[in-house]
């Protein structure tokens, strides 16, 4: 960092204190309270954290320990009226601005954000389900929903990023928390859209919007086993995503509903049904790495369904969803996470299906070890349940029971419905073993994480 850009942060630091009317005693109690809050007093004085935080705003401003960040982002936080707001133009998002001019990284930024979105609904009480929007924007928010002609490009904005931010989420946040910060975009999609007097021209972004948090909206409700509330919010994204004119954005819609109608639905027909939509969308389309997602997922369901030729289908579709992620994707218009790391899981799926377990055992390993992310914990859980059935029909039972115990923490830390079925068909195979010490620890540890 320059000495400029220390000095605008330093600058940042002392006019969102002052424009709180607080003085740097003031700041050193409020942040001593903080602590004491949290459970992690400071054993200091006033005087010596008045000390500290006046070096954060002098001619050579230091940046804030990683505990001070923490006392700072839990004060910053909460407006003066004791409301959560966390998003763009609000005193956390100056703070956040302000950290990284002092030096922060832009990885310890996001943990720090993410820690935030965590403990401020960690509390159902104290939930402010606009937390994720700034104050200007719960503003316009409301101005455009009572006179929708005043919808412009910075509401449009406002409401993407709070799809953005509850997607980013996944994996971090039990899904019911992640229902409710989603559902003020999805309310207020819902509301616009059925608007007259909308502006002509923002119509496509409005409705881009709509399908993605519709999208979102049902696999959330999916995930707490609301079925029939997911079916109408999918059907209202095909709606969506039919009228903006990208195939790839309805194959997306197609691809989400298949698998969770896969889970939610007896039988295989409705799920083919919607990834045979999702792969014509896919086709149609400009996205390429939509297309090999949906592929994917046409090898998998035609693995699952079996037959006579199911193999060899299987094993072309796959062909060519490599074929289509192998590509350049530099121009892509999707901003979908599918990578190779995913797709070797459903070559896994796919092999496990059509009888090689072997061969579905390393694909999962792959697959498990590239996927690291927090956004991607909940398709590990899946992946190595998956593995420990594979290496159940290797003949490799207790080795399957010891790699379950890792998926039950990583279900019952987010509570995904898709890991905790294919984690209990797992169990429901070494039902052979059922009087052995190890797998009574396997029920244990399943009745003590997810209830069941």
């Amino acid at each position: 960092m320059s000495a400029h850009d220390r000095q605008r942060g330093a600058a940042t630091l002392k006019q969102l204190r002052r424009s709180r009317g607080m003085s740097l005693a003031d700041t050193a109690r409020a942040l001593i309270d903080v602590a004491a809050r949290l459970g992690q007093p400071l054993d200091v004085s006033v005087a010596s954290v008045q000390r500290t935080v006046a070096r954060w705003e002098s001619a050579r401003p230091i940046l804030p320990s990683e505990r001070y960040q923490l006392l700072l982002a839990h004060l910053y936080a909460r407006r003066s009226d004791g409301e959560t707001c966390l998003g763009s133009g609000s005193d956390f998002a100056e703070l956040l601005d302000a950290l990284r001019h002092l030096g922060e990284s832009e990885q310890a930024v996001v943990e720090l954000r993410r820690l935030l979105v965590r403990t401020s609904t960690d509390d159902s009480k104290s939930l402010d389900l606009l937390a994720l929007l700034g104050p200007q924007a719960r503003t316009t928010l409301v101005t455009a929903l009572a006179d929708p002609r005043r919808v412009d490009e910075a509401l449009l904005d406002v409401m993407r990023t709070g799809v953005s931010d509850v997607n980013r989420e996944v994996g971090s946040l039990p899904f019911v928390r992640l229902q409710l910060l989603l559902a003020p975009v999805v309310e207020s999609c819902r509301r616009l859209l059925l608007a007259d007097d909308v502006p002509a021209s923002l119509l496509p972004g409005l409705r881009t919007i709509g399908a993605e948090a519709y999208t979102l909206a049902g696999r959330l409700a999916f995930e707490t086993r609301d079925d029939a509330a997911s079916h109408s919010l999918y059907t209202a994204a095909t709606e969506a995503a039919g009228k903006i004119g990208t195939p790839w954005r309805r194959a997306m819609v197609h691809m989400s509903h298949a698998l969770v109608t896969l889970y939610s639905t007896p039988g295989l027909e409705p799920a083919r049904q919607l990834v045979d939509s999702a792969v014509r969308d896919a086709r149609a389309g400009g996205s390429t790495i939509v297309r090999a997602r949906a592929h994917a997922l046409q090898a998998e369901i035609t693995a699952r369904a079996g037959g006579e030729h199911a193999e060899r289908q299987a094993r072309a579709a796959l062909a060519l969803a490599w074929y289509d992620l192998d590509g350049d994707h530099s121009d892509d218009p999707s901003t979908s996470s599918f990578t190779a790391a995913h797709l070797r899981g459903f070559e896994g799926v796919t092999s496990l299906y059509v009888g090689d377990a072997a061969a579905a055992h390393d694909e999962f390993a792959r697959s498990a070890a590239a996927l690291t992310r927090p956004r991607e914990q909940v398709q590990r859980a899946i992946v190595r349940s998956d593995q420990a059935l594979a290496r159940l029909r290797l003949g490799d039972p207790q080795s399957a029971a010891t790699l379950l115990h890792e998926c039950i923490n990583a279900t019952s830390a987010t509570g995904g419905r898709v890991a905790t079925i294919r984690l209990r068909h797992a169990r429901r195979e070494l039902r052979p073993w059922r009087r052995e010490d190890w797998v009574a620890d396997l029920d244990d540890h399943m009745i003590d994480a997810l209830g069941a």
